[in-house]
């Protein structure tokens, strides 16, 4: 039952939501925060390029991973979307048990 946060960020808040309902309702993700516009700042194809981004913090189960970057690149509109899972190895033991039996 390895927990997992998968970052990644969409251009507005409207395509934000509408991923996050879908992970929630699909049952891939217990919690999806959308957070506070951000100001990113990167490279692309030799330039430094800056857009504002809206992030979201899927909070799943690592068997689910797969399901969770299909589901992201479905319904992303950037060529190469950032996606960024990270184990939890410790959590609040009721929060990392809520995870899991949120998810399918």
């Amino acid at each position: 039952m390895e927990a997992m946060l998968v970052i990644t960020n969409l251009p507005d808040r409207e395509q934000a939501r509408s991923l996050a309902r879908k992970l929630v309702d699909s049952r891939l993700a217990a919690c999806v925060n959308i957070l506070a516009e951000c100001e990113s700042v990167y490279v692309w194809e030799g330039k430094i390029e800056t857009s504002l981004e809206v992030p979201l913090l899927i909070k799943t189960l690592g068997r689910h991973y797969p399901e969770v970057e299909a589901m992201i690149l479905q319904n992303h509109p950037y060529e190469l979307p950032e996606v960024i899972a990270v184990s939890l190895s410790n959590g609040l033991p009721e929060y990392m048990r809520w995870i899991a039996t949120e998810t399918l």
